[in-house]
């Protein structure tokens, strides 16, 4: 009896054992896909970084002078005036160089006087010197007479002579003596100037021991105490930082220099805070800081965003998680950016075909071949794109009936040689391509007039942060089977991605909305995908 009953008991397991093992072998046979449809939608490509919440205005206010501080008259969050005293230097030792300086003054004044009294001393000297030498002078002539006449010897007339020419050198000497006496005058003039700029150097210095406000604000720091040491050497120490006005704050946001390029004055930001939660404020881009910022061997640039900040519900210093949106799309087809990351081994896409003579390439050819009419913008071999070009312009530039067959002009030119562009290495169809491109605006900016050229730069600019890329997705076939399509995508937003599909293209007529794309494999074995076993 427990013989039967073991064997049946062995039986069982068998039979249990090799059907799991079958079930679980069928399962594993099978490879499933997750698909997801094609959508149509609005996109919104975004740059994310942080910043800070800043006056937009802000003071920094120093000492000029050293010293300690006696007395503080303002304190955090107190409003000032322009001119208002906020703190007080101890100013002890200033007012003795005023006073020290004043002395000076006065003493180079002296100075001064006694100058120009020796100057009207020489001056009398220099007189009387005239006076006597005119004198000699005459005897001379007269004693010169006496002598042609016999009346004087030779010898008292050469002693007239040697008189007269005495005094014309102690005249001589005199003047001498007056331009000494003149130059010690204007050298003590200048010292006297001298002790007066000391003089308001002092005062000016002594001044500086009143610190004041040097605009109307809101004191957001205060950095020093009564009793404490402020010593300006080479840089004025700071004392307060003084905001201007609180209504108006900026958010200083750092961008990677990978994005930067993207980020332009007058887009639309939106940024929220970690002091206000489920709070998002909005404004526009302000300045681009051309000053780079390395700081452990990244790059990053400072994008000013300005922002109305009514009530002071925001206050400086405050995080900012800030969202710039650099770039959108209305009503495109768009994909999952799963689906990007997807790859089927031994499923690749189909080489590409014509597309016919209105084209000239299929759209994966003329995507390969030629950009968009911009560097670095969404390639522009094909009609279509080329077509969206000409489109784009006489809509935004209003041009006229002459301009508009002027331009098309150019943009037949220029097929062609992107057509050729597909006989050239990749290195050499860049190269290529950017003079192609170079040439065409330059042909079209000379069939506009300076206005509407201005208008067209800031199309070529919008159009130059619009880059494409390539990618693979998988689409399931009507047999159940997936399907590689090689595809142009435009921007996304970090879940879906812009699929780009020319009007026109093979491929049009697959890659529409509400095509199952596949997202995700399930690989043979996988539990999501085995059949339950009955026991």
């Amino acid at each position: 009896m427990k013989k039967s009953v073991w064997i049946s008991t062995a039986l069982i397991v068998a039979a249990a054992a090799g059907a799991a093992w079958w079930f679980a072998r069928s399962g594993d046979s099978e490879v499933s896909y997750r698909t997801a449809p094609i959508e149509r939608g609005a996109l919104q490509a975004a740059v994310s970084s942080s910043g800070t919440v800043n006056p937009v205005r802000q003071v920094s206010v120093g000492s000029q002078v050293s010293g300690q501080i006696t007395e503080m008259l303002v304190d955090f969050n107190s409003e000032v005036k322009s001119g208002q005293l906020i703190a007080r230097i101890d100013p002890q030792s200033f007012e003795y160089k005023v006073h020290q300086a004043s002395a000076d003054l006065e003493a180079a004044r002296a100075t001064v006087v006694n100058a120009q009294a020796n100057v009207a001393a020489v001056m009398a000297s220099l007189s009387k010197a005239r006076l006597d030498a005119d004198n000699a002078q005459r005897d001379l002539t007269r004693k010169q007479d006496l002598l042609a006449k016999a009346f004087i010897s030779q010898a008292e007339f050469e002693s007239a002579r040697n008189l007269a020419g005495t005094l014309g050198e102690v005249v001589k000497v005199a003047q001498a003596q007056l331009a000494v006496a003149q130059a010690q005058v204007a050298s003590a003039q200048a010292v006297v100037r001298q002790r007066e700029a000391s003089l308001s150097q002092a005062r000016v210095d002594l001044e500086h021991t009143q610190i004041r406000s040097p605009v109307d604000g809101i004191v957001i720091k205060r950095s020093v105490d009564v009793g404490q040491t402020v010593a300006a050497s080479l840089q004025a120490p700071e004392l307060f930082i003084i905001a201007r006005n609180l209504n108006d704050m900026q958010v200083e946001a750092s961008i990677d220099e990978a994005d930067v390029a993207r980020v332009r004055p007058g887009q639309r930001v939106s940024f929220t805070l970690d002091a206000m939660p489920g709070r998002t404020i909005e404004g526009q881009v302000g300045q681009i800081r051309k000053a780079a910022v390395s700081a452990q061997n990244v790059v990053t640039y400072t994008v000013v965003i300005p922002f109305d900040n009514p009530g002071n519900a925001l206050l400086p210093g405050m995080t900012a998680n800030v969202r710039i949106v650099v770039d959108t799309r209305d009503a495109v087809l768009k994909v999952p950016n799963a689906a990007l990351r997807v790859r089927v081994a031994g499923v690749e896409p189909a080489p590409a075909a014509s597309a016919g003579a209105a084209s000239g390439v299929s759209a994966v050819t003329a995507a390969r071949a030629a950009p968009a009419p911009s560097a670095g913008s969404a390639p522009a071999a094909g009609g279509a794109p080329l077509r969206a070009l000409r489109d784009r312009l006489v809509a935004d530039l209003a041009l006229d009936a002459a301009q508009t067959e002027k331009v098309d002009a150019v943009i037949a030119a220029a097929r062609p040689r992107f057509a050729e562009l597909r006989g050239l290495g990749e290195d050499e169809r860049a190269k290529a391509r950017e003079r192609i491109l170079a040439d065409m605006r330059a042909r079209i900016a000379e069939q506009l007039t300076p206005a509407q050229q201005a208008r067209y730069q800031q199309l070529l600019a919008e159009l130059g942060g619009r880059q494409t890329t390539r990618g693979r997705i998988y689409l399931l076939g009507d047999d159940g089977k997936p399907v590689a399509y090689s595809v142009r995508l435009g921007i996304s937003d970090g879940i879906s991605t812009e699929l780009i599909v020319p009007p026109g293209a093979p491929e049009a007529g697959v890659l529409k909305e509400g095509a199952p794309v596949i997202v995700g494999v399930n690989a043979p074995g996988a539990e999501t995908r085995r059949p339950r076993s009955p026991f």
